[in-house]
């Protein structure tokens, strides 16, 4: 790749990619001023993605403009290291998701799932009580289960209703429970439970604690992770490649821009 070409790409590149900084760090601060608790925790990792991606565009933008071997060589190697935690990640990620795929249940159209299915990681996650009472907090808030009601006005609707894992798991008693559903939002609790899982003591129709604190409604949690990370994971490959292109371009900016300096 020719001098002018490859000094040309990483210019506009990371031109670009300032500007995408620029507005993930805004996005940052909106978060911040927001006072819902379950946005403000992302707030931190947010601002910190946007700023490496500034601090790091911004080297590569200088050293493209002035053709700078030497801060071509520090965007580089911040450029590696980035693509190395890329695929330390990505990796991470498929291992800790390569796990349960929930359990069919007869005359249910979707699924139930099982915490015990799911990786030791997302076991020690969830179990963790400090990170299951915010999480918690987040779910009570999001009023999902409270929206059933209104979405399937009767049982038979209810009943042929394809739920989230988070729906079915937080919003509902475990079928195993025997409990019969008056509607969406209530079961008949007067029955005997037909097993001894805890989270059919657990459960109750008050909106505020449903299922909330069983061990269902952290397998549902633990099976919508699962699924945006496998999305996040995949996203990786796609970013991982792309950056490699870059770090190629960037290789050829650098060694061109050392060429011509020791000809001076």
């Amino acid at each position: 790749m020719s001098t002018s070409t490859s000094i040309f790409v990483i210019r506009w590149i990371n031109f670009l990619t300032m500007l995408l900084a620029v507005g993930v760090i805004g996005f940052g601060i909106w978060m911040s001023a927001h006072h819902d608790v379950c946005r403000k925790s992302l707030t931190l990792p947010v601002l910190g993605l946007g700023g490496v991606i500034f601090v790091v565009s911004i080297v590569g933008f200088l050293g493209a403009w002035k053709n700078n071997s030497i801060l071509l060589w520090i965007y580089l190697i911040m450029l590696c290291l980035i693509l190395v935690a890329i695929l330390v990640f990505t990796v991470l990620a498929f291992i800790v998701t390569n796990n349960s795929s929930g359990h069919s249940v007869n005359g249910l159209r979707y699924k139930e799932y099982q915490l015990q299915d799911y990786s030791s990681w997302f076991l020690k996650q969830l179990n963790n009580t400090h990170n299951w009472k915010h999480l918690k907090s987040c779910l009570v808030k999001t009023d999902d289960c409270s929206n059933l009601s209104k979405r399937y006005k009767t049982a038979k609707q209810y009943k042929l209703a394809k739920l989230t894992p988070i729906e079915a798991g937080c919003c509902r008693p475990p079928s195993e429970c025997g409990y019969p559903a008056v509607n969406a939002s209530y079961y008949d609790l007067s029955f005997h439970p037909t097993s001894s899982s805890k989270d059919c003591k657990l459960y109750k129709n008050s909106k505020n604690v449903k299922c909330y604190s069983c061990d269902s409604c952290k397998a549902g949690v633990a099976q919508y992770m699962k699924t945006e990370w496998r999305v996040v994971a995949i996203f990786n490959v796609i970013l991982f490649v792309v950056l490699s292109m870059i770090y190629f371009v960037g290789c050829c900016a650098r060694r061109n821009a050392a060429h011509r300096r020791s000809k001076i």
